[in-house]
């Protein structure tokens, strides 16, 4: 019988009674895990990396609420560029993956060399791709808000807050490879850790860049703390600058205190054309998966900026209250594809089936629940975000349509997760393609043009998200493991 529950980073007895030290061995184990130990091994390795999402949330929330006060104009200048630092951060993780799940492999196939091979040539890759999307997000800085059709009054914000943000890509690229390689080894506990505290540097640095100068009462001592009243370009630096806090530290921890990623220069490290041409395959159709997510977001902003101000601050507070009901499976995600590739490298294909779906069905249960729970809530989250009441009252209208679906987008998410596990990125970025660009962007232009404006947009991204968890359920049952 089982004597204790699995636990993440610690030891646990199996029914068998032989004590395993850590994720990576129960997987080699010969040992024949009980659906009751896969679900507790998925969920202890998950509780981390959602911590940690969940947390980045609430630092948006926070900053959504710092950058709302200013004004509409100010959160509709961040909002009108979102999608577009969405597309640049999406490409930096895209080409992690490549080398991520690589390491993950290697980790179950305990191929000590290969993990910090693998390793340190990815160090060099991804930073090298970020520095190229610095240099291109900087010349785009200018003019891209005048190309979303974005109002003349909040171009100049919105050009300097993306600016800004390109010149952070390299930080946010050591943060994102650390982070995944840490994962892709079994450890989450860092990450997660690290991700939480940058969301409260975000909002300490935050708080000194965005607000000028100002006396506050604070249990009735009167404090008077320097603020550099930046504003909407505060609100950029103060999220750069946490960045930089947490990615020198996440790359302590994989490249110094790892003791599988552990780089000795005295190794030294050579390119491997077979593990350069692995990530190619993994990481191309993963950022063209991103971009046509993150394209069609682009392409969405377009919709929605002749709408208005309003409808473009109601849709950047919408979209921030419901990343609190997904990010949780983001979470989920980050574990299935540790779990499926580990057990893929350990040649244990039907564990992997195993995990893939027990990863799915947790996150479909939580983001149901959490859908439910914004329901009756987003009136409330978003008044914290916004003080404009028509701002906040469409946001409201809006979200609970799309929140229809969320039980649907979270198997979209996770699956895609389970798939990358397995090196499997290709179909996942056609169906992407498939559905958000034949059905949302073609619904709500459709929709838009029909005058249901803002409302329409959001029905056309509930029947989008509904349509692709089901074709992704679809590809992970019909998947030759």
């Amino acid at each position: 019988m089982i004597v204790s529950i699995p636990a993440l980073f610690g030891r646990y007895e199996n029914q068998d009674g032989i004590m395993i030290s850590n994720l990576t061995v129960a997987i080699r184990s010969n040992h024949k895990m009980t659906f009751r130990e896969k679900v507790s091994m998925t969920w202890r390795l998950s509780i981390p990396a959602m911590i940690a999402q969940l947390t980045s949330i609430v630092m948006q929330y926070i900053d959504a609420a710092m950058v709302g006060h200013i004004g509409a104009e100010a959160s509709a200048a961040i909002g009108v560029v979102a999608s577009s630092t969405w597309l640049f951060g999406s490409l930096l993780i895209a080409i992690v993956y490549g080398f991520s799940v690589q390491i993950s492999h290697a980790v179950g196939a305990n191929d000590k060399w290969r993990i910090k091979n693998v390793f340190k040539q990815g160090i060099v890759v991804t930073i090298a791709f970020s520095l190229m999307l610095m240099i291109l997000g900087a010349v785009l800085s200018g003019p891209l808000p005048h190309i979303l059709g974005a109002n003349k009054a909040i171009c100049g914000n919105a050009s300097k807050y993306f600016m800004i943000y390109a010149i952070s890509l390299p930080i946010c690229q050591i943060q994102y490879y650390s982070a995944a390689a840490l994962q892709a080894t079994g450890n989450m506990k860092i990450p997660g850790i690290l991700e939480s505290a940058m969301c409260f540097l975000d909002i300490i640095f935050n708080f000194f860049f965005i607000f000028p100068t100002n006396t506050y009462t604070v249990l009735g001592i009167e404090i008077t703390p320097p603020g550099l009243g930046l504003g909407v370009t505060g609100a950029a630096l103060g999220t750069a600058a946490s960045q930089l806090v947490i990615a020198i530290i996440m790359f302590y921890f994989a490249a110094i205190h790892s003791e599988q990623l552990r780089i000795d220069l005295r190794d030294g490290f050579m390119f491997d054309s077979g593990t350069l041409k692995r990530a190619a395959r993994i990481s191309l159709p993963a950022a063209f998966e991103q971009v046509a997510l993150t394209g069609a977001q682009i392409m969405s902003t377009g919709i929605v900026a002749p709408l208005g101000t309003v409808a473009i601050a109601a849709n950047s507070f919408a979209v921030t209250a419901e990343s609190l009901c997904y990010m949780p499976g983001y979470g989920l995600q980050s574990s299935a594809s540790t779990l499926v590739g580990q057990s893929i490298g350990a040649n244990k294909k039907r564990l992997a089936k195993n995990f893939a779906w027990i990863t799915v069905g947790m996150g479909m249960i939580i983001m149901t629940v959490t859908a439910v729970i914004m329901y009756f809530i987003c009136p409330f989250l978003i008044g914290f975000l916004t003080p404009d009441a028509g701002v906040g009252a469409l946001a409201a209208r809006v979200l609970r349509i799309e929140l229809m679906a969320e039980t649907f987008f979270g198997a979209s998410i996770i699956t895609a997760g389970a798939l990358r596990g397995m090196g499997d990125t290709l179909a996942p970025s056609i169906m992407n393609l498939i559905s958000i660009w034949g059905v949302r962007i073609t619904l709500s232009y459709f929709l838009v043009s029909r005058g249901y404006g803002l409302i329409g947009v959001w029905i056309a991204m509930s029947i989008e998200l509904t349509f692709r968890g089901i074709i992704f359920l679809i590809r992970l049952k019909t998947t030759k493991w």
